[in-house]
C-alpha cells in the first residue's frame, strides 16, 4: 500500500516535503516510532543504533550532550543513521528570535547540516519558525520545525490557553512540520488533535509499554492508545534503550504503533 493510501487525509491536507517525507519512512519501516537516544557518548549511540535502527523511523538527539562529541564522529554516526532510513530528529527546544535562531542552527553543532527536524517553543512569536527555516535553506536543504504544544512533565506551564494559541499559529504556518503533543494523557491528545485538524503532524514523547510515573516527574501513557488518540509518531525513550534486550523491545513498539494506525485507517 502506498503511503498517501495508509495516511490518507492526512498524507493530502500535509504538504510540507518532510511531513510526507516522514510518512513515507513509516511505511517502509512499519514504524510510527522515534528513539530518545539519551546516550552520552558515540560508542553507545552507535551501539544503540545497530540494535535498534530497522525498527524506527526516526532519532531523536540532544548533540550537545555527546561527553566525547567532535564533527567528523556525528557525521559517521548521521550517515550511519541516514543508510537506515531514519530522520533525525535534534530535540533542541529553540526559544529566542528569528535571527538568533537561524545563527544558532549554526554554530560549533551545525544543526542545520544534518538534522531533519528540530523542535522550538513560540513564546517568542513565531517569528522563531521562519529563523529555523532560513537556516535550513542557508546550506541548501529543508527541514520541519515542531512546536510544544503540550509537555508530559508534571508541573509543565504550557497552559490551555497557551497551546491554543501555539496551534493556531503554527497551523497558518508553512514552515511547521506538526506539534509536540503529550502521549501519557489520551484525553488530552485527542482534543490536541480536534484542534490541529488534519494539516500538521503531532509527535508524542510520554509513553511506555509500561505505563505509570517515570524519573524526574515524567509519566507515561500507552503507545498504541497515543496513536488511536491522534499522535502520528511515538517517542520513546527509556522503553527502549533501558531495555534489558533493545532490539526485542524496540521490535515491540514498532508493531504496537503500526498496528495502531492500521486499526485507525480500517476504523475511519
Amino acid at each position: 500500500m502506498q503511503a498517501s493510501e495508509i495516511w490518507g487525509e492526512r498524507w493530502i491536507n500535509n504538504t510540507l516535503p518532510m511531513a510526507r517525507t516522514y510518512m513515507e519512512v513509516a511505511c517502509r519501516k512499519q514504524s510510527l516510532v522515534c528513539l530518545a537516544a539519551d546516550r552520552r557518548t558515540m560508542a553507545g549511540l552507535n551501539e544503540l543504533l545497530d540494535q535498534v535502527g530497522p525498527y524506527l523511523a526516526a532519532l531523536k538527539t540532544h548533540v550537545d550532550l555527546i561527553d566525547d562529541w567532535s564533527v567528523e564522529s556525528w557525521k559517521d554516526f548521521c550517515s550511519k543513521a541516514k543508510k537506515m532510513d531514519l530522520l533525525i530528529f535534534e530535540d533542541r527546544k529553540f526559544a529566542d528570535i528569528g535571527k538568533i535562531s537561524r545563527d544558532q542552527m549554526a554554530g560549533i553543532y551545525d544543526i542545520r547540516s544534518w538534522s531533519d527536524l528540530v523542535t522550538a517553543h513560540l513564546i517568542s512569536g513565531p517569528d522563531i519558525v521562519d529563523g529555523l527555516q532560513a537556516g535550513w535553506s542557508d546550506v541548501g536543504r529543508s527541514g520541519g520545525v515542531l512546536l510544544l504544544a503540550q509537555m508530559s512533565s508534571r508541573g509543565n506551564l504550557l497552559s490551555p490557553d497557551y497551546t491554543e494559541t501555539v496551534v493556531k499559529l503554527g497551523s497558518a504556518h508553512d514552515g511547521v512540520f506538526g506539534f509536540i503533543g503529550n502521549g501519557s494523557k489520551p484525553e488530552e491528545l485527542k482534543k490536541l488533535r480536534v484542534a490541529v485538524g488534519q494539516g500538521k503532524l503531532i509527535w508524542t514523547p510520554g509513553v511506555n509499554i509500561a505505563v505509570g510515573d517515570g524519573e524526574m516527574g515524567q509519566r507515561y501513557g500507552a503507545p498504541d492508545e497515543a496513536i488511536h488518540a491522534g499522535s502520528d509518531c511515538i517517542i520513546v525513550g527509556s522503553g527502549i534503550h533501558k531495555s534489558d534486550n533493545p532490539a526485542e523491545s524496540a521490535k515491540a513498539y514498532a508493531e504496537l504503533s503500526w498496528n495502531a494506525l492500521l486499526e485507525k485507517k480500517v476504523i475511519s
